[in-house]
């Protein structure tokens, strides 16, 4: 599957390490396993056999949109659509969910 991102500042993130001090190093870590699972998934209903990364949609205001666990603390936010290539996903934002 392939990825967008809707933030410029988590492209960044992803593309230079720009602004990655805003998040805890194992974070940043974690970010990159996650895209490689995100990538090697061909579909949505794959991201949701991984367990430990809690794939979920969400629900009210951001029906559309799933978390994935990065820790204990830090959610992706993500959106899979479907376009006349296959699956994509839209990596929105990074939460702190505490």
């Amino acid at each position: 599957m392939h990825i967008q991102y809707r933030r410029p500042k988590i492209e960044a993130l992803v593309e230079t390490r720009a602004g990655a001090a805003k998040y805890p190093p194992e974070i940043v870590d974690r970010l990159f396993e996650v895209l490689d699972v995100i990538a090697a998934a061909s579909e949505e209903k794959q991201l949701y056999q991984f367990k430990g990364l809690r794939y979920e949609l969400l629900r009210g205001k951001r029906k559309g949109e799933a978390s994935m666990r990065l820790n204990d603390q830090w959610r992706l936010i993500v959106a899979v659509h479907e376009d006349s290539e296959g699956f994509f996903a839209e990596i929105i934002d990074i939460e702190d969910y505490h």
